[in-house]
């Protein structure tokens, strides 16, 4: 794939008790020298969950093309992340049985070795390197504010019923609070993107040693395929970034450094 040396691939189910699917995932090769993935979750309590999460996902390749070249990739990123919340939020005004539909939205950009991502909802984007594992985003939902706030304990948050409560999402209101940030990758990097029907179901070592060492599509298909056998209520998404080639290295350190990198660049 050129300059990336990237390795990438989405894939969606509807798991074993919903009767369709309302997640949402893409792909795009751009020039060789850019990647894009995406993974989206209809909030299920609208009616329009699935129409949110697959119209999050088509705005956002095609904003992101449509923004100028000469922006950065992360810049693209975080307007066209914008632009799909805009015209979900419209679509649900203009059409009275969409009202209400929202989704969440998870993106993440590799160009020549640096990660950019733009995130809202809780979907998440884990980093996987060497034998450790990182989410690098923060779940918005009520749960997690809690436990952050330290109104709740970690363990009680991810079994809590407020942790399906979301804080924010594309498409709720006409602007949307995006967290962004960047990160240097290195060869053997794993990039894990997912709906929480494959979180609240694996582990997050678990996801790491069955990404880990497979090929993109594989690693995919394992992933679903695993949530799937513990019987996934839930849809399942998960989508895959390999870093298959060298890539020159920012600065030395491991995955401490990077939790340390947490907040990065804020773009308009």
């Amino acid at each position: 794939m050129g300059e990336c040396e990237l390795e990438l691939a989405a894939l969606s189910d509807q798991g074993t008790e919903r009767g369709h699917n309302e997640d949402s995932c893409g792909t795009l090769i751009e020039s060789g020298a850019c990647a894009l993935v995406a993974v989206a979750d209809g909030v299920s309590m609208s009616e329009g969950g699935e129409v949110a999460s697959e119209m999050a996902i088509a705005v956002l390749l095609r904003a992101y093309q449509e923004q100028p070249a000469s922006l950065a990739a992360g810049q693209r990123l975080y307007r066209a992340v914008q632009q799909a919340n805009i015209e979900v939020y419209d679509r649900a005004i203009a059409v009275p049985e969409l009202r209400g539909m929202a989704t969440t939205l998870t993106a993440a950009v590799v160009e020549r070795g640096e990660l950019t991502a733009v995130h809202v909802g809780d979907s998440r984007l884990y980093l996987v390197r060497g034998g450790e594992v990182v989410q690098l985003t923060k779940d918005h939902t009520v749960a997690a504010e809690k436990a952050r706030l330290g109104l709740m304990g970690q363990e009680r948050a991810r079994s809590h019923p407020d942790r399906c409560i979301l804080t924010r999402s594309v498409g709720r209101e006409l602007i949307v609070n995006r967290d962004r940030f960047t990160r240097r990758l290195a060869q053997g990097d794993v990039l894990i993107l997912c709906s929480d029907g494959l979180h609240n179901v694996l582990s997050d070592g678990e996801m790491a040693s069955l990404a880990n060492g497979r090929e993109a599509a594989e690693a995919c298909r394992t992933l679903v395929g695993a949530a799937n056998e513990r019987g996934a209520p839930d849809n399942v998404t998960a989508a895959v970034v390999r870093v298959v080639g060298p890539v020159p290295e920012e600065e030395p350190g491991g995955i401490g450094k990077t939790l340390r990198r947490f907040l990065g660049s804020s773009w308009r």
